[in-house]
Order: C-alpha cells, then structure tokens, then sequence
C-alpha cells in the first residue's frame, strides 16, 4: 500500500494518506488563485483513499455554498479543498510534492496569461543571488521539517 504524509508550514497540523493518488491537478480559477495566494492551486484528490490527520486540525473557510478550504490557523498554509465529492489536498503540503505531478488543469478560463511561459523566465539556484547573500546567511527556518516528528516544535512534551 503506497503511503504518504505531508503538513503545515509551522507543523502544527500534520497528514498521513495511505493509498493510490492518481488525481493530481491545477486549478487556475479565481477563487483557487485567492485561496493559494498564488496563479494557481495545484491539488491532489485523496479519493479512494484513506486520510488521517496525525496532529491538529484544519480551521476552515467556505469559500462557497459547497466547498470549505482548510487551512492551518497558525501560519496559514492552504491544505484543503473540501467539496461534495471529496477532500483534495494541497500539492506542496506533502512532504514530497514531486512525487504527484499533476495530470490535468481546470479552470483554464481563469489562467493568467503569463503563466503558460514562466519556464522560459531566467532561473538562478539560492545560493547564486548575491545581492541576498548577506540576508541569506542571517536566516534560520522554523519551517517543520519534510517529515513526521514526534514532537513539534522542539522542546515541547
């Protein structure tokens, strides 16, 4: 059986899905744009599967008469979309995204323009700006890490 985690930002809200998820998508509609604070929401269908929230709970918002967004009301990380027929989870909430390429974009009459060539913009790693070197070095995440912890965060229990 294929499993997968995933979770919040700040960790106070943690995933476990165990099963097949072949429904991976991007929705470019306005409400998803909103909802992401993003160009487009990319999100993962957990039908026919089993999902199980390991620590905390979403807050949630109805952006519509039918659908509810979860979210982490600590520091705000989209991870739900919540409709009739069923909970989709927000891609970049799993530990590893890569692994669930999307396969389908709706909402296309919403895409921004630009968004069809954003490959093609110039691209440079972290480590190569080196006008926020100096910014860079200063940083210390306390981004939850890309796996379950026992404890979150450190020194708590």
């Amino acid at each position: 059986m294929v499993e997968y985690s995933g979770g919040c930002q700040c960790g106070a809200v943690r995933f476990h899905v165990t099963g097949t998820l072949d429904d991976a998508s991007i929705c470019h509609c306005r409400m998803c744009q909103k909802a992401f604070g993003a160009y487009y929401a990319p999100l993962v269908s957990t039908r026919g599967a089993a999902l199980v929230w390991t620590r905390g709970t979403p807050a949630r918002y109805r952006s519509s008469n039918l659908v509810a967004r979860g979210f982490c009301a600590q520091c705000g990380t989209p991870l739900t979309y919540e409709a009739p027929d069923g909970v989709a989870l927000a891609a970049g909430a799993f530990d590893d995204p890569a692994a669930l390429p999307p396969h389908i974009q709706y909402g296309v009459e919403g895409r921004l323009p630009f968004t069809d060539s954003l490959h093609a913009l110039p691209a440079r790693r972290t480590e190569e700006d080196i006008a926020a070197q100096a910014f860079l070095s200063r940083i210390v995440s306390f981004q939850h890490p890309d796996h379950d912890t026992p404890i979150w965060p450190p020194g708590r229990g």
